[in-house]
Protein backbone atom coordinates (compact mmCIF):
# COMPACT_ATOMS: atom_id res chain seq x y z
CA UNK A 1 0.00 0.00 0.00
CA UNK A 2 1.07 3.79 -0.93
CA UNK A 3 1.45 6.17 1.63
CA UNK A 4 -2.20 7.94 1.36
CA UNK A 5 -1.33 11.86 2.10
CA UNK A 6 -3.64 13.47 4.86
CA UNK A 7 -6.80 15.21 3.35
CA UNK A 8 -7.38 19.13 3.17
CA UNK A 9 -9.63 20.71 5.54
CA UNK A 10 -10.99 24.68 5.18
CA UNK A 11 -7.94 26.92 5.68
CA UNK A 12 -4.98 24.69 4.93
CA UNK A 13 -2.37 26.11 2.75
CA UNK A 14 -0.92 25.22 -0.79
CA UNK A 15 2.14 25.52 -2.82
CA UNK A 16 1.51 26.77 -6.44
CA UNK A 17 4.25 25.97 -8.50
CA UNK A 18 5.84 26.42 -12.25
CA UNK A 19 7.48 22.80 -12.40
CA UNK A 20 7.16 22.51 -16.13
CA UNK A 21 6.67 24.98 -18.46
CA UNK A 22 5.40 28.95 -17.48
CA UNK A 23 2.62 30.66 -17.46
CA UNK A 24 1.91 34.22 -18.32
CA UNK A 25 1.63 36.50 -15.00
CA UNK A 26 -1.40 38.46 -16.12
CA UNK A 27 -3.34 34.38 -16.46
CA UNK A 28 -2.55 34.15 -12.48
CA UNK A 29 -4.71 35.64 -10.43
CA UNK A 30 -8.03 33.93 -11.48
CA UNK A 31 -6.27 30.85 -10.92
CA UNK A 32 -5.74 31.92 -7.29
CA UNK A 33 -9.04 32.88 -7.18
CA UNK A 34 -10.39 29.73 -7.59
CA UNK A 35 -7.92 28.01 -4.98
CA UNK A 36 -9.78 30.56 -2.26
CA UNK A 37 -13.18 29.84 -3.54
CA UNK A 38 -11.92 26.02 -2.39
CA UNK A 39 -11.70 27.45 1.33
CA UNK A 40 -8.05 27.45 1.05
CA UNK A 41 -4.72 29.79 0.99
CA UNK A 42 -1.66 29.69 -0.71
CA UNK A 43 2.00 30.16 -1.32
CA UNK A 44 3.48 31.00 -4.96
CA UNK A 45 6.39 29.26 -6.09
CA UNK A 46 9.58 30.50 -7.09
CA UNK A 47 8.99 29.58 -10.39
CA UNK A 48 5.67 31.29 -10.58
CA UNK A 49 6.28 33.92 -12.95
CA UNK A 50 9.77 33.08 -14.42
CA UNK A 51 10.07 32.33 -18.23
CA UNK A 52 12.32 31.07 -20.70
CA UNK A 53 11.74 29.53 -23.95
CA UNK A 54 9.83 26.82 -22.66
CA UNK A 55 10.81 26.10 -19.37
CA UNK A 56 9.36 28.35 -16.10
CA UNK A 57 12.97 28.90 -15.12
CA UNK A 58 16.05 27.38 -14.79
CA UNK A 59 16.64 23.50 -14.19
CA UNK A 60 18.26 24.40 -10.51
CA UNK A 61 15.23 26.75 -9.86
CA UNK A 62 12.62 24.25 -10.53
CA UNK A 63 13.92 21.36 -8.04
CA UNK A 64 14.65 24.11 -5.11
CA UNK A 65 11.11 25.59 -5.52
CA UNK A 66 9.53 21.58 -5.27
CA UNK A 67 11.97 20.84 -2.34
CA UNK A 68 11.00 24.11 -0.69
CA UNK A 69 7.31 22.97 -0.93
CA UNK A 70 8.11 19.60 0.29
CA UNK A 71 10.05 20.62 3.05
CA UNK A 72 7.57 23.47 4.43
CA UNK A 73 5.61 22.09 7.02
CA UNK A 74 2.54 24.98 6.36
CA UNK A 75 2.22 23.28 2.46
CA UNK A 76 -0.58 20.44 2.37
CA UNK A 77 -0.39 20.28 -1.10
CA UNK A 78 1.17 21.06 -3.72
CA UNK A 79 -0.38 21.75 -7.46
CA UNK A 80 1.27 22.51 -10.67
CA UNK A 81 0.61 25.67 -12.78
CA UNK A 82 0.88 23.99 -16.56
CA UNK A 83 2.65 21.02 -17.61
CA UNK A 84 4.07 21.26 -21.09
CA UNK A 85 7.99 19.94 -20.43
CA UNK A 86 10.71 20.22 -18.09
CA UNK A 87 10.39 17.19 -15.67
CA UNK A 88 12.14 14.87 -16.74
CA UNK A 89 14.84 17.85 -16.45
CA UNK A 90 15.06 17.05 -12.69
CA UNK A 91 13.65 13.54 -11.99
CA UNK A 92 17.35 12.37 -11.19
CA UNK A 93 17.99 15.35 -8.94
CA UNK A 94 14.85 14.61 -6.51
CA UNK A 95 15.34 13.72 -3.05
CA UNK A 96 12.57 11.42 -3.11
CA UNK A 97 12.91 10.47 0.87
CA UNK A 98 12.25 14.10 1.47
CA UNK A 99 8.33 13.37 -0.03
CA UNK A 100 8.21 9.79 2.06
CA UNK A 101 9.22 11.65 5.07
CA UNK A 102 6.90 14.90 4.36
CA UNK A 103 3.97 13.09 2.49
CA UNK A 104 1.61 15.80 1.14
CA UNK A 105 -0.68 16.01 -2.04
CA UNK A 106 0.30 16.32 -5.33
CA UNK A 107 -1.88 17.59 -8.79
CA UNK A 108 -1.54 17.82 -12.03
CA UNK A 109 -1.34 15.76 -15.07
CA UNK A 110 0.08 15.78 -18.70
CA UNK A 111 4.24 16.62 -18.59
CA UNK A 112 3.49 16.06 -14.43
CA UNK A 113 3.12 12.07 -15.68
CA UNK A 114 6.76 12.15 -15.13
CA UNK A 115 6.85 13.16 -11.37
CA UNK A 116 3.89 11.07 -10.65
CA UNK A 117 5.55 7.77 -11.94
CA UNK A 118 8.54 8.67 -10.38
CA UNK A 119 7.38 10.08 -6.54
CA UNK A 120 4.74 6.36 -6.62
CA UNK A 121 8.36 4.38 -7.53
CA UNK A 122 10.75 6.47 -5.36
CA UNK A 123 8.66 8.10 -2.68
CA UNK A 124 5.53 5.35 -2.26
CA UNK A 125 3.39 8.01 -2.24
CA UNK A 126 -0.18 8.50 -3.96
CA UNK A 127 -1.06 11.39 -6.61
CA UNK A 128 -3.45 12.81 -8.07
CA UNK A 129 -4.01 12.92 -12.07
CA UNK A 130 -5.86 15.76 -12.25
CA UNK A 131 -6.42 19.25 -14.36
CA UNK A 132 -4.30 21.95 -14.41
CA UNK A 133 -4.71 25.70 -12.43
CA UNK A 134 -3.66 27.07 -15.84
CA UNK A 135 -7.33 25.34 -16.98
CA UNK A 136 -8.92 27.20 -14.22
CA UNK A 137 -10.62 30.04 -15.16
CA UNK A 138 -10.87 29.04 -19.54
CA UNK A 139 -14.31 29.46 -20.40
CA UNK A 140 -14.28 25.56 -21.22
CA UNK A 141 -13.30 24.56 -17.18
CA UNK A 142 -16.53 22.43 -16.64
CA UNK A 143 -18.24 22.42 -13.06
CA UNK A 144 -17.50 18.60 -12.67
CA UNK A 145 -14.12 19.21 -13.04
CA UNK A 146 -13.89 21.68 -10.49
CA UNK A 147 -15.97 19.04 -8.23
CA UNK A 148 -13.17 16.54 -8.73
CA UNK A 149 -11.29 18.42 -6.03
CA UNK A 150 -13.69 18.00 -3.32
CA UNK A 151 -11.66 14.15 -3.37
CA UNK A 152 -9.00 16.17 -1.28
CA UNK A 153 -11.54 17.35 1.22
CA UNK A 154 -13.30 13.96 1.87
CA UNK A 155 -11.98 10.52 1.04
CA UNK A 156 -14.37 9.06 -1.29
CA UNK A 157 -14.90 6.10 -3.83
CA UNK A 158 -14.74 7.76 -7.47
CA UNK A 159 -17.23 5.57 -10.01
CA UNK A 160 -16.67 6.18 -13.36
CA UNK A 161 -19.49 4.56 -15.63
CA UNK A 162 -21.27 5.65 -18.27
CA UNK A 163 -23.06 8.64 -16.36
CA UNK A 164 -20.34 10.72 -17.00
CA UNK A 165 -19.36 10.07 -20.66
CA UNK A 166 -20.28 7.46 -23.42
CA UNK A 167 -17.77 4.28 -22.62
CA UNK A 168 -16.61 1.76 -24.95
CA UNK A 169 -15.49 -2.13 -24.31
CA UNK A 170 -12.22 -2.73 -26.02
CA UNK A 171 -11.51 -6.15 -24.15
CA UNK A 172 -13.83 -7.73 -22.26
CA UNK A 173 -13.33 -9.09 -18.36
CA UNK A 174 -12.83 -7.63 -14.78
CA UNK A 175 -9.27 -6.62 -13.57
CA UNK A 176 -8.37 -5.38 -10.32
CA UNK A 177 -5.01 -3.59 -9.60
CA UNK A 178 -3.30 -0.66 -8.52
CA UNK A 179 -4.16 2.46 -11.25
CA UNK A 180 -1.09 4.45 -12.55
CA UNK A 181 -0.04 5.72 -15.71
CA UNK A 182 -1.58 9.17 -17.30
CA UNK A 183 0.08 10.90 -20.60
CA UNK A 184 1.43 8.19 -23.07
CA UNK A 185 4.01 10.15 -24.58
CA UNK A 186 5.52 10.70 -21.22
CA UNK A 187 5.53 7.32 -19.86
CA UNK A 188 6.72 5.72 -23.26
CA UNK A 189 9.85 8.46 -22.61
CA UNK A 190 10.81 6.93 -19.31
CA UNK A 191 11.64 3.00 -20.96
CA UNK A 192 15.36 2.51 -20.55
CA UNK A 193 16.24 4.86 -17.55
CA UNK A 194 15.91 4.42 -14.04
CA UNK A 195 12.11 5.87 -14.12
CA UNK A 196 10.54 3.25 -16.08
CA UNK A 197 6.99 3.07 -14.88
CA UNK A 198 6.19 -0.63 -13.36
CA UNK A 199 3.41 -2.05 -15.16
CA UNK A 200 3.20 -5.46 -13.07
CA UNK A 201 -0.59 -6.45 -12.40
CA UNK A 202 -1.37 -2.38 -12.92
CA UNK A 203 -3.92 -0.69 -14.22
CA UNK A 204 -2.57 1.46 -16.31
CA UNK A 205 -4.50 4.90 -17.81
CA UNK A 206 -3.26 5.98 -20.85
CA UNK A 207 -4.14 9.71 -22.42
CA UNK A 208 -2.59 11.99 -24.96
CA UNK A 209 -2.71 15.26 -27.44
CA UNK A 210 -1.93 16.32 -31.15
CA UNK A 211 -0.53 12.98 -31.91
CA UNK A 212 -1.43 11.11 -34.91
CA UNK A 213 -2.52 7.59 -35.56
CA UNK A 214 1.23 6.66 -36.67
CA UNK A 215 2.71 7.88 -33.28
CA UNK A 216 -0.06 6.39 -31.16
CA UNK A 217 0.70 3.31 -33.23
CA UNK A 218 4.56 3.70 -32.52
CA UNK A 219 3.90 3.95 -28.86
CA UNK A 220 1.66 1.48 -28.28
CA UNK A 221 4.19 -0.91 -30.44
CA UNK A 222 7.05 0.10 -28.10
CA UNK A 223 5.53 -0.76 -25.37
CA UNK A 224 4.58 -3.75 -26.38
CA UNK A 225 8.36 -4.45 -27.40
CA UNK A 226 8.68 -3.53 -23.59
CA UNK A 227 6.03 -5.96 -22.29
CA UNK A 228 4.55 -3.50 -20.98
CA UNK A 229 0.99 -4.02 -22.53
CA UNK A 230 1.48 -7.88 -21.20
CA UNK A 231 2.78 -7.05 -17.63
CA UNK A 232 -0.46 -5.09 -17.04
CA UNK A 233 -3.88 -5.97 -15.44
CA UNK A 234 -6.06 -4.07 -17.81
CA UNK A 235 -6.34 -0.48 -19.28
CA UNK A 236 -8.47 2.64 -18.98
CA UNK A 237 -8.35 4.78 -21.93
CA UNK A 238 -8.42 8.41 -21.75
CA UNK A 239 -9.20 11.38 -24.34
CA UNK A 240 -7.11 11.46 -27.27
CA UNK A 241 -7.95 15.26 -28.69
CA UNK A 242 -5.98 17.38 -31.07
CA UNK A 243 -6.10 14.37 -33.35
CA UNK A 244 -3.59 15.22 -36.52
CA UNK A 245 -4.37 14.44 -40.20
CA UNK A 246 -8.39 14.74 -39.16
CA UNK A 247 -8.59 11.69 -37.79
CA UNK A 248 -11.59 10.52 -35.15
CA UNK A 249 -11.33 9.15 -31.84
CA UNK A 250 -12.72 5.70 -33.08
CA UNK A 251 -9.49 5.48 -35.34
CA UNK A 252 -7.74 5.75 -31.97
CA UNK A 253 -9.66 3.10 -30.38
CA UNK A 254 -9.40 0.61 -33.25
CA UNK A 255 -5.31 0.69 -32.45
CA UNK A 256 -5.92 -0.03 -29.06
CA UNK A 257 -8.12 -2.84 -30.17
CA UNK A 258 -5.55 -5.18 -32.08
CA UNK A 259 -2.91 -4.11 -29.32
CA UNK A 260 -4.98 -5.16 -26.73
CA UNK A 261 -7.42 -7.86 -27.97
CA UNK A 262 -4.63 -10.53 -27.98
CA UNK A 263 -3.84 -9.85 -24.43
CA UNK A 264 -7.21 -10.88 -23.12
CA UNK A 265 -6.97 -7.90 -20.37
CA UNK A 266 -9.92 -5.98 -20.52
CA UNK A 267 -9.69 -2.27 -21.22
CA UNK A 268 -12.27 0.20 -21.63
CA UNK A 269 -12.04 3.72 -23.94
CA UNK A 270 -13.78 6.69 -23.77
CA UNK A 271 -12.77 7.93 -20.72
CA UNK A 272 -12.78 11.68 -20.24
CA UNK A 273 -9.33 11.86 -18.43
CA UNK A 274 -6.51 13.73 -19.62
CA UNK A 275 -6.62 17.06 -22.18
CA UNK A 276 -10.27 17.33 -22.16
CA UNK A 277 -13.35 18.78 -20.23
CA UNK A 278 -14.50 17.53 -18.26
CA UNK A 279 -11.18 16.05 -16.91
CA UNK A 280 -12.04 13.40 -14.17
CA UNK A 281 -9.60 13.72 -11.43
CA UNK A 282 -8.07 10.26 -10.31
CA UNK A 283 -6.05 9.58 -7.23
CA UNK A 284 -2.80 6.77 -8.91
CA UNK A 285 -1.32 4.82 -6.68
CA UNK A 286 -4.53 3.36 -4.75
CA UNK A 287 -6.29 -0.32 -5.85
CA UNK A 288 -9.08 0.30 -8.66
CA UNK A 289 -11.29 -1.98 -10.70
CA UNK A 290 -11.84 -2.38 -13.87
CA UNK A 291 -15.28 -4.05 -15.33
CA UNK A 292 -14.89 -4.11 -18.64
CA UNK A 293 -18.57 -5.55 -19.37
CA UNK A 294 -20.52 -3.22 -17.39
CA UNK A 295 -18.54 -0.30 -18.16
CA UNK A 296 -17.23 0.96 -15.06
CA UNK A 297 -14.37 2.00 -13.12
CA UNK A 298 -13.78 1.79 -9.02
CA UNK A 299 -11.11 3.58 -7.49
CA UNK A 300 -10.82 3.59 -4.04
CA UNK A 301 -9.85 7.68 -2.52
CA UNK A 302 -6.52 8.83 -2.59
CA UNK A 303 -6.19 10.95 0.80
CA UNK A 304 -6.69 9.76 4.63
Amino acid sequence: MKIRPKRLNIGDTVGVVALCSPLAMEKLPEKLEFLESLGLRYKLGETVGLTGNYLSGTDEERLNDLHNMIQDPEIKAIFCLRGGYGAARIADRIDYQLLTENPKIFWGFSDVTYFHNAFQEYSNIVTFHGPMLSSVGTSHFSELSKKMFQQLFMPFEIQYDENISSLQTVVSGTARGELTGGNLHRLVSTLGTKFEFDAKGKILLFEDIGESLQKIDGMLNQLRLARKLDEAAGFVIGNFSMLEDGAQIEDVWNIFEEYLKPLKKPAIAGFMIGHCEPNIALPLGVDAILDADLRVLRVLPGVE
